[in-house]
């Protein structure tokens, strides 16, 4: 469980999250939504430690994160960016071996490659393992980014939104994926997105965010509501029940 308590952080005059408490529960997909400058990334960026917080607790199984060790860390959570740029050219299965680093320090062992093996095989990327990156698709990079991310073998994992730049078939495979994660692998995964229908499709939780502050947090069928979503996004959006999905229709 991730416990984040009364957590906020500042940029200048601009409190960017004010006071946040959120509870993530483990083995399920939680989605932080919200309109831009909510605060969903920071707040993703503090529960990994990518970034400060300025005040506030955040607890990981019981332990606060201030008091870990880095290299403990990463192999409890890993958190995959919405900005992935790296300077130098790697094949695919050279960025999923960056995934074992918190273990071999760079020196794989026989069980290093098993889980290189096994998260490319699960990625479905065998065929372009020794592709460079810049040979792939977006969706194809995104699966090979998403497969460092499982060779880490962590039990949290934190994704920036995941489907930027995507197109709708890739963006069902990798929310397909994410499921098969928590319900395959066991993993607990908290993700940041824009699209509110993949949300609603794909989640158990969602925790809805505006300007900085939470407006509700609680299981899907709580959140995607015309009350809640109008107090989120300012504007109404009508919802739609479909093959037993809440589908959100905000285009007129």
């Amino acid at each position: 469980m991730v416990e984040i308590k009364h957590v906020s952080k500042r940029y200048g005059s601009k409190n960017v999250i004010d006071d946040v408490s959120v509870t993530i529960e483990k083995g399920k997909i939680t989605s932080f939504i919200g309109p831009n400058g909510a605060g969903k990334s920071t707040l993703l960026s503090m529960a990994s430690r990518l970034i400060t917080k300025d005040s506030g607790e955040i607890y990981i199984d019981g332990k606060e994160l201030g008091s870990c060790k880095s290299n403990d860390l990463a192999k409890k959570i890993s958190i995959l960016k919405q900005s992935n740029h790296i300077n130098i050219r790697l094949t695919v299965r050279e960025l999923v071996n960056f995934g074992r680093f918190p273990y071999s320090q760079g020196k794989l062992t026989p069980e290093d490659v098993a889980f290189v093996d096994e998260a490319i095989r699960y990625m479905d990327l065998e065929d372009m393992q020794h592709k460079y990156l810049d040979q792939l698709s977006g969706g194809q990079r995104q699966r090979a980014y998403i497969a460092m991310v499982i060779a880490q073998d962590t039990e949290y994992v934190l994704l920036d939104e995941p489907l930027n730049n995507l197109d709708m078939k890739h963006s069902v495979q990798i929310m397909k994926v994410l499921q098969r994660m928590v319900s395959e692998l066991g993993k607990t995964i908290v993700l940041v997105i824009h699209d509110i229908n993949f949300a609603s499709c794909y989640s158990d939780t969602i925790v809805a965010l505006k300007d900085g502050r939470v407006v509700k947090e609680g299981p899907t069928e709580e959140i995607i509501r015309p009350d809640v979503l109008r107090e989120v996004y300012d504007m109404d959006i009508h919802i739609q029940d479909i093959q037993g999905n809440k589908i959100c229709v905000y285009f007129t």
